[in-house]
């Protein structure tokens, strides 16, 4: 009885904690939802009624009933394609530079060298930057193609400068993630290396094992988890990216599903397409993150 009181007690206790946080998930996804079914336009003299087909006015807002327009104009779109091709691109070659130089750079920082406290001090550093800040300082500081240092060091070795946000905007973006997402995978990296054991690095050692063999046969297997953590994680957020596009200017070639909802809705103040695109980049990031988490876990288990 004693436990069946305390169980009742727990559970009042936790319920508005747990009602204020289904509150707070599912309010505003349900008011996107809602607006997505909606022809709602924010400069039309008569948002309800001006795309498309007239629909059944609903209030005196001039809204009126959409149904699934927004979601087929949104689909069907050709900057839809563009910005999916991008978002994959962005996420892949983000997570290809991410692990192999994230698994190279904890493999060094491993070693006992001069400093290293300093040096994992100094690694771990870009990962704490703000985005805003980060997309700043890459476009005024490093890419800047009169006064960059990146500019400064292709005029030395007798090349010209680059523009990078105007001829290569993928790129740009892709080397400023990497930049900020590299230290998270080699600290997760780093700390699954020194939980390695000893033993097995020793035994190696007096067998004589080749480096390249030791890391393949033994290292590896032993990040595997890691690594796939690591690929979850930054999966999620880079899709999610938009302050480095938005703040270095690259929208126009390098933008991807979240920008473009914003051009939607903060451009073209379609409120109805936004939300569209809104529910559809829900819809895409949990299909993705399903996906994930069923490999993830297949070899978390094994």
């Amino acid at each position: 009885m004693a436990t069946q009181q305390t169980r009742a007690l727990g559970r009042i206790a936790v319920a508005p904690s747990v009602l204020m946080l289904f509150l707070w998930m599912v309010v505003p996804l349900a008011m996107t939802i809602w607006f997505s079914l909606l022809r709602y336009n924010l400069l039309d003299a008569n948002p309800a009624c001006s795309l498309l087909t007239p629909g059944q006015l609903l209030d005196e807002a001039n809204r009126c009933l959409a149904g699934t327009t927004n979601y087929h104009y949104f689909l069907t779109d050709p900057a839809f394609f563009k910005a999916m091709r991008n978002s994959l691109l962005l996420v892949g070659w983000v997570l290809v530079i991410s692990v192999v130089g994230g698994t190279l750079l904890a493999l060094l920082l491993d070693q006992a060298i001069y400093g290293r406290s300093i040096v994992r001090l100094m690694m771990i550093a870009p990962f704490f930057v703000m985005p805003t800040v980060s997309a700043l300082v890459w476009k005024n500081m490093m890419m800047h193609p009169v006064q960059g240092f990146l500019a400064w060091i292709t005029k030395s070795i007798g090349f010209g400068a680059i523009d990078w946000f105007a001829h290569y905007p993928m790129t740009a973006i892709v080397i400023m993630l990497s930049w900020q997402w590299l230290p998270f995978a080699t600290l997760i990296i780093l700390t699954a290396l020194q939980s390695f054991d000893e033993e097995q690095r020793e035994a190696a050692q007096m067998d004589g094992t080749p480096p390249l063999a030791f890391f393949w046969y033994m290292i590896l297997p032993h990040l595997a988890r890691p690594i796939t953590v690591v690929v979850l994680i930054q999966t999620i957020f880079l899709l999610n990216v938009f302050a480095e596009i938005y703040v270095s200017g690259s929208g126009g070639r390098a933008g991807n599903l979240p920008y473009l909802v914003y051009q939607y809705g903060l451009l073209s103040n379609d409120v109805g397409g936004a939300s569209a695109g809104g529910i559809i980049a829900v819809i895409l990031a949990n299909i993705v993150a399903f996906f994930l988490m069923r490999m993830i876990g297949k070899n978390l288990e094994s």
